[in-house]
């Protein structure tokens, strides 16, 4: 299995691909800007302060599973009498001495207990004393009052996304809204005069526009406020125009197509007008063309543009390896490492020309441990490959794939942010 080449320049002129992904982490500024809303709004948004726990938790000693609380030194082969029924939700009560209390998981520990027995060990008498099977340490089965959190500790940080787990935890607390982040405010734009919208009649030469339907959606999966500006055509004065109320609108722009170098690719020579290029070029299949800019003075002190290419699936890798990470950032939470791990190849295949390629392919599990296979045709226009891809097999420049041997495997649904 291969490094991670991020010193390797693999094509002069071309950014390795770790490498541009480390700038774009570098690059992005999180957002300023923040709002109150409650626990049902709250799934899929960034904190944007410290939650602090308003409880010890358990709050009381309880019981871990249905049993018996007892009393250890008390217990003897005569059994001990049931003198107390302990249901979760209840207060907390005496242990009678020489006695036993049936209980339930969740329910308060009676105080003077010291052990919890599950009733999958215990036998009832004629007489229905219980016996305990086995033997029993102190403090078995029961939950410490704190033991998971004390009141004013830290509970969530600032930067936390809450998933629906962290939204458990906050209204176990009895949090009823938090702070949040604002949602980033991305401006999508495609360029070309070929394209149109999906569900328009179609002649020749024209292209259904399904980057900006990709993109919008995994805008609106990443939690981030859309600002559809459409198909701009392949003029200058109209991108001039679109760039710059993006600029004025948004957090960030986003435009796919036009930004190669052919004679009517004009989104770069714009982009320049208003402001500049960080890096153009990336030394990865598909997704060479993908550019980081900005609109205005600087790229700190401007707006942020990302272009991704033209071709479908370029541009969706460009969002999963390099935008997306960015705009993680800019959300004020910490980009999400890149999941790498070695996974054998079921196929041979002539090695990528100057550029790292990342092939879409399937899992195969049937022998027990996951052979990557490809998933359909590997061109940068087929999407129906990468919609069947479970990951991207990375194979490294001017490296032949060989059936057998093991390479660097990401999993698509690490992206699925």
């Amino acid at each position: 299995m291969s490094g991670c080449g991020c010193a390797e320049v693999i094509t002069p002129g071309l950014l390795d691909l770790f490498d541009a992904r480390a700038r774009m982490i570098k690059a992005a500024r999180p957002i300023d800007g923040s709002e109150r809303v409650s626990l049902a709004e709250a799934a899929r948004r960034v904190l944007a302060e410290d939650v602090l726990a308003t409880l010890d938790m358990p709050g009381v000693d309880n019981s871990a599973m249905d049993g018996y609380a007892l009393r250890l030194a008390e217990h003897s082969p005569e059994g001990l009498p049931v003198t107390l029924r302990v249901p979760a939700g209840a207060g907390v009560m005496h242990l009678p001495a020489g006695g036993c209390a049936r209980i339930f998981t969740g329910a308060p520990v009676p105080l003077g207990a010291d052990a919890v027995v599950p009733q999958e060990r215990v036998t009832l008498d004629a007489e229905g004393r219980m016996h305990v099977e086995g033997e029993l340490g102190e403090g078995a089965n029961i939950r410490r009052r704190g033991e998971e959190t004390r009141a004013g500790e830290l509970l969530l940080p600032a930067g936390a996304r809450l998933d629906a787990a962290a939204i458990a935890l906050l209204a176990s607390h009895g949090v009823g809204e938090v702070a949040v982040v604002r949602r980033l405010k991305v401006a999508l734009l495609s360029t070309g005069d070929e394209l149109i919208e999906p569900g328009a009649l179609r002649v020749p030469g024209q292209v259904y526009d399904s980057n900006r339907a990709m993109l919008a959606a995994l805008l609106a999966q990443a939690g981030c406020e859309l600002l559809d500006f459409g198909v701009i055509p392949d003029a200058p004065l109209d991108l001039h125009h679109a760039f710059a109320e993006a600029r004025d609108t948004a957090d960030l722009v986003m435009c796919t197509g036009g930004v190669s170098v052919g004679e009517e690719d004009h989104v770069r020579p714009v982009i320049e007008q208003l402001g500049g290029i960080a890096f153009h070029g990336v030394a990865m299949k598909p997704g060479k063309p993908f550019a980081l800019g900005y609109l205005g003075e600087s790229l700190q002190a401007g707006t942020p543009l990302i272009a991704l290419p033209g071709n479908p699936v370029a541009s969706l890798v460009g969002w999963q390896l390099l935008a997306l990470p960015f705009v993680q950032v800019r959300q004020g939470r910490e980009a999400a490492p890149l999941q790498r791990f070695p996974v054998t190849a079921g196929f041979s295949r002539r090695g990528p020309r100057g550029r790292r390629e990342l092939l879409r392919v399937v899992l195969d599990w049937v022998a027990g441990t996951p052979v990557a296979r490809l998933a359909g045709g590997q061109g940068s226009h087929m999407l129906s490959a990468a919609s069947q891809a479970h990951g991207y097999l990375v194979i490294d420049a001017n490296n032949n794939v060989e059936n057998g041997h093991a390479y660097e495997y990401c999993p698509a649904a690490q992206f699925l942010d």
